[in-house]
């Protein structure tokens, strides 16, 4: 029986006129905003130095694909909303893609799927078949110049936030473990922001609690912003999880500020007995929430897994709400005034969760590779995607409608414009769709990425 191909599909009238769709449109991409997260990376100089965080050891002589346009095809794939290497079997082949991974003739093919895959399975050691390898202190590094680079001078103080979160596992990937408060089988990432700005993304077995291994990625950050800034006071927050003796001491022995959440326990609760009826009494008068600050000295008590080695500041909330108690905790080395340092300082932290989110919209939680170093090597794509996208916010974003808009906006609205693409001797001409609704932000974002 013979095969043919249909290249006309017809569908319900409009009116009197009959539709009728085709695939003869010529060269047309989805991603005509692409080249605003081109110019901005070209502000940034974020992926050259990216590349120059990998070793790649196969014969220059022989090979099609860089390092430089691979991880280009990667991140902005990423950014532009493509989260599987499959994906690039197609794209591979779309020249707004050949553009924003420098190629000279963008109508050349990009690198496959198995190409690009092989980039991120580097052991770090020498193998025969996977030449490709990088280094995460490199690329630790990299994040960090990129948030001390965004500040024309030394900023008098930061709030370095660190949180963890799960990435979900669904096969049999190295360091897989079942954690309970989660619920499933998954890696527990640690993440350290300051602002938008992400300074850190580790991967982590999820047979540790949420402080492990952290203090060391502190030391090498703190370290790495006291050479650009050296009077620059720094201040450490974050949960309950993070309440450790070994990292407040450290913090305490280095000029580094640090607020934590305290886990409740009846100790705690009966020192702000007074509080809590206070609180309780407000609440049963006006029937709508309350809330008493106090402060006061606080040590916990040695045990076999350790304790403090010092008493603290504790600013306690004795809350009534709903007709419940709702007592909260934090330490702190700080000396702001309690209910400044529980609901300007310490609550701010709640906007990490929203940056970490944003980790989610640009598929850090694709770790599907075999191994730990691969899926290490995934988690910084992820980061660089939104260090570009982030750099898109500040520097193009600043003073518009979506200055302070989530990645998946971003994306929506301002970087998946309909365009056909003409390649001619001299240009490439960018025919993007006359209806787009936004061209006068489009305009804007141009000129503050020019300027």
């Amino acid at each position: 029986m013979t095969e043919c191909n249909q290249s006309s599909f017809g569908f319900e009238a409009s009116g009197r006129r009959e539709i009728v769709a085709r695939f003869d449109g010529g060269t047309i991409s989805t991603d005509g905003g692409a080249f605003l997260l081109r110019q901005t990376d070209i502000r940034l100089n974020l992926l050259p130095r990216l590349a120059g965080c990998f070793l790649d050891g196969r014969n220059q002589n022989l090979i099609e694909h860089t390092i430089a346009e691979m991880l280009a095809q990667r991140v902005y794939g990423i950014a532009l909303g493509y989260e599987d290497l499959n994906d690039h079997e197609q794209l591979r082949k779309d020249p707004v893609f050949g553009i924003l991974a420098g190629r000279e003739d963008p109508d050349t093919l990009l690198a496959g799927k198995s190409t690009l895959n092989r980039m991120e399975l580097g052991a770090g050691t020498k193998d025969r078949y996977k030449k490709i390898t990088f280094w995460k202190d490199a690329v630790d590094e990299l994040l960090v110049n990129v948030f001390i680079e965004s500040h024309r001078s030394a900023p008098a103080e930061i709030i370095l936030d660190v949180d963890t979160t799960d990435l979900p596992l669904h096969g049999k990937q190295e360091g897989r473990f079942f954690h309970g408060y989660y619920d499933n089988y998954c890696y527990l990432p640690l993440y350290i922001f300051c602002g938008d700005h992400v300074l850190c993304a580790r991967l982590r077995e999820a047979n540790h609690d949420a402080a492990f291994g952290c203090l060391a990625e502190i030391k090498k950050i703190v370290a790495q912003i006291r050479i650009a800034w050296p009077e620059v006071k720094i201040v450490l927050r974050g949960d309950s999880g993070f309440c450790r003796n070994e990292l407040m001491s450290w913090c305490e022995a280095n000029r580094v500020d640090f607020v934590f959440g305290l886990a409740r326990n009846q100790r705690l609760r009966k020192i702000i007995g007074a509080e809590m009826h206070e609180a309780t009494e407000q609440w049963n008068r006006t029937g709508k929430p309350a809330r008493v600050f106090s402060e006061f000295q606080y040590r916990t008590k040695k045990t076999k897994k350790g304790g403090w080695d010092r008493e603290r500041r504790v600013v306690a909330k004795a809350e009534h709400i709903d007709g419940k108690e709702n007592p909260r905790f934090v330490v702190t080395s700080l000396t702001d005034e309690s209910r400044k340092l529980y609901e300007e300082i310490y609550c701010a932290r709640g906007d990490m969760e929203n940056r970490i989110k944003e980790q989610f919209s640009l598929f850090a939680d694709r770790v599907s590779a075999e191994t730990m170093r691969a899926n290490q090597m995934r988690l910084y794509l992820s980061a660089m995607a939104y260090v570009l996208v982030s750099g898109l916010r500040r520097l193009g974003l600043k003073a518009t409608e979506l200055a302070e808009a989530q990645v998946s906006t971003i994306r929506t609205k301002l970087l998946k414009i309909g365009a056909q693409i003409r390649v001619t001797v001299r240009k490439v001409w960018v025919s993007m769709a006359s209806s787009y609704p936004w061209q006068s932000l489009y305009q804007e974002v141009w000129e503050n990425l020019r300027c």
